[in-house]
């Protein structure tokens, strides 16, 4: 599998550009899932449900499946955040896994980048940082894109991790 991060500030555009780019990529036959790092807690189940008295009765995992879906969740029961490498493989194989968020780990990314929200660029001093989308002009040693303009953004990705 193909890895490629999409960081930035919070309001940046990250997410927003996640989309598209899924949206995007597949649209062009690939084959593409996602991983998001979240800095606070959350939980994916509700109170009340079958699936969350499990896990409130000590599950270390709960499969909750349908004819939809499935879902693995599981409790880390106050042990350390899986590395992203960890998480990585239990994915299934596909093309490309984008990644968005865990701006401190070594694969290549793109930095989404508003002026508006007034946070310095995290691209100045990070050399995986390949390139910026940004809505507004910039002078940098990579190339950088307008933050809309999802399409080259996904040809530039596909480019640099061979797709």
């Amino acid at each position: 599998m193909k890895l490629y991060g999409i960081v930035g500030y919070k309001n940046a555009g990250k997410t927003g550009l996640m989309e598209r780019l899924v949206t995007e990529i597949t649209g062009r036959g690939l084959t593409v899932s996602t991983l998001k790092h979240a800095h606070h807690n959350f939980d994916v189940d509700q109170p009340g449900k079958d699936s969350f008295r499990h896990r409130q009765a000590g599950a270390h995992q709960v499969l909750l499946a349908s004819r939809d879906r499935w879902a693995l969740m599981t409790e880390l029961r106050g042990t350390q955040e899986p590395p992203l490498a960890d998480l990585l493989a239990q994915l299934a194989p596909v093309d490309l896994v984008l990644v968005e968020g865990y701006k401190r780990d070594t694969h290549a990314k793109v930095e989404a980048y508003r002026k508006v929200t007034g946070n310095p660029l995290i691209a100045a001093d990070d050399p995986t940082i390949r390139a910026v989308a940004s809505d507004t002009a910039l002078t940098l040693d990579r190339p950088v894109f307008d933050l809309n303009d999802t399409s080259a953004i996904a040809d530039f990705i596909l480019s640099e991790v061979g797709l």
